[in-house]
């Protein structure tokens, strides 16, 4: 188990890395068009689709997992495919990019804890992937687009913390929690977390 998540690790750096550099040159070509505020005022509802669109995703890919190599029990899979969404979900979006708004000393932090806030659409929205999962099961489309929706989602969360002045530093760190937000937790749910819950021992290719 833990080689597998360590050789997933690893194979993720060059696509996570990739995404948050992405993200954070968007926030430059923003910063350079003077429309910082205007997205500002637009982070929280775009925050809103794109945290439960990861949390949909997410649920997809831990579901399918656990349904391929476990028990099969109906409440086993509904409770894996539920708290591997939701809770590496959150910590993701929210919890990492809160510490490191924090951290970062940005003026307008606020964590954002979606399936309690917007119960109404998150916990609907983890019950959809896992119905997803379960009956059309599926790991590699839905991992890419779990880390890609993850990666803008925790940016987002970040951008809602922002003044309208950044300095170069503040965009650094901001990369680095952002990276640290997508790569482990999306991993971790999607690969190690419903195997803790499986008796076969995998190797790598097999996910």
């Amino acid at each position: 188990m833990l080689k597998i998540l360590i050789d997933e690790l690893r194979s993720h750096i060059p696509f996570t890395a990739l995404g948050a550099a992405i993200g954070i040159i968007a926030v430059v070509i923003i910063l350079l068009s003077d429309s910082l505020a205007g997205f500002i005022r637009i982070s929280e509802p775009l925050f809103e689709v794109l945290h439960p669109t990861h949390v949909v995703l997410s649920a997809i890919v831990t579901t399918a997992l656990y349904k391929k190599y476990g028990n099969g029990k109906i409440w086993a899979i509904i409770l894996v495919g539920y708290i591997g969404s939701i809770g590496i979900a959150t910590l993701s979006d929210s919890l990492i990019p809160y510490l490191g708004e924090t951290l970062l000393g940005l003026p307008n932090r606020e964590v954002h804890v979606g399936f309690i806030e917007e119960w109404y659409i998150v916990n609907p929205a983890a019950l959809l992937g896992i119905a997803i999962g379960y009956f059309k099961p599926a790991t590699k489309f839905p991992h890419f687009g779990h880390v890609f929706i993850s990666t803008w989602a925790s940016l987002v969360h970040n951008v809602m913390a922002m003044g309208t002045t950044i300095s170069f530093l503040t965009l650094l760190g901001v990369f680095a929690f952002l990276f640290l937000a997508v790569w482990v937790p999306c991993c971790t749910s999607d690969i190690a977390f419903p195997l803790l819950f499986t008796k076969k021992r995998l190797s790598p290719h097999h996910i």
